[in-house]
């Protein structure tokens, strides 16, 4: 087949390069986002294979079609888009365009697909390629791959350890279905639909008050972004590794300092701190910078 691949940074790049290595089909183009900082991976790796490189802002010119229209194309592969890409662009490959996006359809669209399933404690997470409507990662499932969120799973232990390297494999499954001339359609159940906004700093602020639970899963879908923070003496601090142990107390208060780290409780629990970033610093150890702003047993974070 003849394909066009649609994507941005290390997957776009990593998945046109499984499709140049497999050899089965031929990439006629490759399109990204325009220039921003520096070059992108996906962008750079095409021109070092002397492929063509398109980049327009959006798809509502006729021309921009015209040049889409031009290379012939059986499928567009879409790895990882930014851009708004409509129905007209979307339809203009003989056997359309296929999708691919980091959550088990219905659940979690949106952008930050990988850390709300680690957030709000789900058991499992995968990915799917799906057809793309003009809604938000509606259409119907080509495919779907699940994995197990472990109980200490991190977001890049979710993305880049599971979902990642098996999505970009997954790759030329997708173009042998399409190759078969019956590639599978199933419907979304938008009666379990879900759409979260993209996680943010505010989305990330510890509250102690709330189970352990709740606050370690927190730390674990914001880490390593946008990293999960709570303040002391009012000034911001940033969480990344932890852990959680047993213990009682009041919520938000210093229990222990060691060099494991320090342990923080929580409703039902402590959280063991080990790594942080204090506001405007770089990323510590928990008992370096409890030893270096002189932090007490008995303190208490989120004042």
């Amino acid at each position: 087949m003849r394909l066009i691949v649609m994507g941005q940074q290390a997957f776009g790049k990593d998945v046109l390069a499984k499709l140049l290595e497999e050899k089965k089909d031929e990439v006629v183009a490759v399109y990204c986002e325009p220039d921003k900082k520096g070059v992108d991976p996906i962008k750079e790796f095409a021109l070092e294979q002397g492929l063509p490189v398109e980049q327009p802002a959006h798809f509502k010119d006729a021309a921009t079609l015209d040049k889409l229209r031009s290379y012939n194309a059986d499928l567009m592969v879409m790895a990882f888009v930014n851009v708004f890409v409509p129905e007209s662009a979307r339809d203009i490959p003989n056997q359309g365009s296929i999708c691919f996006h980091p959550s088990l359809l219905p659940l979690h669209r949106g952008p930050s697909a990988v850390n709300w399933p680690i957030i709000m404690g789900r058991k499992e997470s995968g990915y799917s390629w799906f057809y793309p409507t003009d809604g938000l990662d509606e259409g119907d499932v080509l495919l779907q791959w699940q994995c197990p969120i472990e109980a200490d799973d991190t977001v890049i232990d979710l993305y880049f350890k599971k979902i990642y390297p098996s999505a970009v494999n997954s790759v030329l499954e997708v173009c042998d279905l399409f190759r078969t001339g019956k590639p599978p359609h199933i419907a979304q159940d938008e009666s379990a639909a879900t759409y979260e906004r993209r996680c943010t700093k505010k989305h990330a602020h510890i509250d102690w008050y709330k189970s352990v639970d709740q606050v370690y899963d927190l730390i674990r879908g914001t880490n390593p972004a946008p990293g999960a923070w709570t303040t002391h003496n009012g000034v911001e601090l940033s969480i990344y590794d932890c852990a959680k142990v047993s213990g009682d107390g009041i919520a938000g208060k210093v229990m222990n300092i060691s060099d494991n780290g320090i342990e923080i409780q929580s409703v039902g629990g402590r959280v063991l701190v080990k790594r942080v970033k204090p506001s405007g610093g770089e990323k510590v150890t928990a008992a370096e910078w409890a030893a270096s702003t002189k932090l007490n047993v008995g303190d208490v974070l989120g004042s």
